[in-house]
């Protein structure tokens, strides 16, 4: 394949960061043309299951790509002619911000992995809000929000209800990420109490802002960490039920640095940060199967971590994700993965002797949970 055997040696011999600014632009170059964008979706984008239905929204197909790969929605319709059923924007911050010093972004080949520590470098809401504005992508969007890092974790309350208000008009959900292990204290957010203050807050404002421009209230998804403990995840499906929360989204990176194959040497140097990747794979799929088993079909899973193929997807959805995600596996596939998950996906559901994509969502999540 030209992009393994070419175009991704080319850019791996570039610092992560610019490589991935480099294919950023070029793909905004490429595709930017209506015609070139078409011509890509045609050959690249699938509805292979028909309707897809998932928090009131319609989905062309259950691949999305997660938050991080475009912070400021830069190319949200390029990625959706690459075919993604749903592109999610951000993460971004009601303050612009630079993020964490430079080098942040690391590769790890030998275990195909990131280690990100970028810090929710964005250029704020307003700006994500603006652009979005005047370019939809053909498909379902997404709008991830954080807490600036100049605001203390005692007032994210009011620094989330910021950013939920800019981009609400915008996006076809928002996802609220408590759980970057990049910003200070941000995953404590995660903890009960706090918790249950936030998505208060930010539900209040939802049916306000309903009411306000007479239109249903933007469904509401949780991103959590991977790094959470059975009871933990107990809590917080309790809290999200209760604040009317449509889905979760397991998981963000991992900070730990477990069986990997990369010398330790190099695993040190490149520091803290969220370990994202092959070795994600297990531990999310876990945390996406135990909280089907809590949420008992109450809430939509988006299952992300370690997809790099349709028998990682399928993996995901039978431990119970109805959506899947990925990020670091565009990294290392190139850009025909979203087509070639569902390719794999379509074959999977019929060599299962299935009907439909939804008969496999969970059927594994006992087995997968433990």
């Amino acid at each position: 394949m030209l992009y393994r055997s070419v175009l991704r040696p080319l850019l791996f011999r570039l610092p992560p960061e610019t490589a991935h600014e480099w294919a950023v632009r070029a793909l905004a170059v490429a595709l930017r043309p209506a015609p070139l964008r078409r011509l890509a979706a045609r050959r690249l984008a699938l509805r292979p299951f028909g309707e897809l239905r998932r928090f009131g929204l319609s989905f062309p197909n259950p691949v999305g790509l997660a938050a991080g790969f475009d912070k400021n929605g830069r190319v949200l319709g390029e990625m959706a002619a690459l075919g993604f059923g749903f592109v999610e924007a951000g993460t971004v911050t009601h303050l612009p911000q630079p993020g964490n010093p430079r080098p942040r972004l690391f590769r790890l080949p030998l275990d195909r992995a990131l280690v990100n520590r970028q810090g929710f470098n964005n250029n704020g809401a307003a700006a994500l809000a603006a652009r979005i504005g005047g370019a939809r992508p053909d498909c379902v969007l997404g709008v991830n929000i954080g807490k600036s890092r100049a605001v203390e974790i005692d007032d994210a309350v009011a620094d989330y209800l910021a950013s939920f208000r800019v981009v609400w008009p915008h996006a076809d959900y928002v996802a609220v990420n408590v759980s970057s292990p990049n910003t200070p204290h941000l995953r404590e957010l995660q903890r009960a109490d706090r918790l249950e203050a936030l998505l208060g807050a930010l539900q209040a404002s939802n049916r306000e802002l309903s009411e306000k421009n007479s239109r249903r209230p933007v469904p509401v998804l949780l991103k959590l960490a991977p790094d959470l403990e059975s009871g933990e995840l107990e809590l917080i499906v309790d809290v999200a039920l209760r604040a009317g929360v449509a889905g979760l989204i397991a998981t963000n990176t991992t900070t730990a640095r477990t069986g990997l194959r990369t010398p330790a040497g190099e695993v040190s140097a490149a520091g803290d940060g969220g370990l994202s990747g092959a070795p994600l794979r297990e531990r999310s799929t876990r945390v996406v199967a135990q909280l089907h088993g809590l949420a008992r079909g109450r809430l939509v899973i988006i299952g992300v971590g370690g997809i790099f193929d349709a028998a990682d997807a399928w993996e995901k959805i039978c431990a119970g994700a109805s959506l899947v995600q990925l990020y670091t596996g565009l990294v290392y596939g190139g850009v025909r993965i979203a087509r070639d998950i569902n390719e794999g996906l379509v074959a999977l559901v019929a060599r299962h002797g299935l009907r439909t994509l939804d008969e496999a969502v969970g059927c594994r999540a006992a087995e997968l949970a433990v």
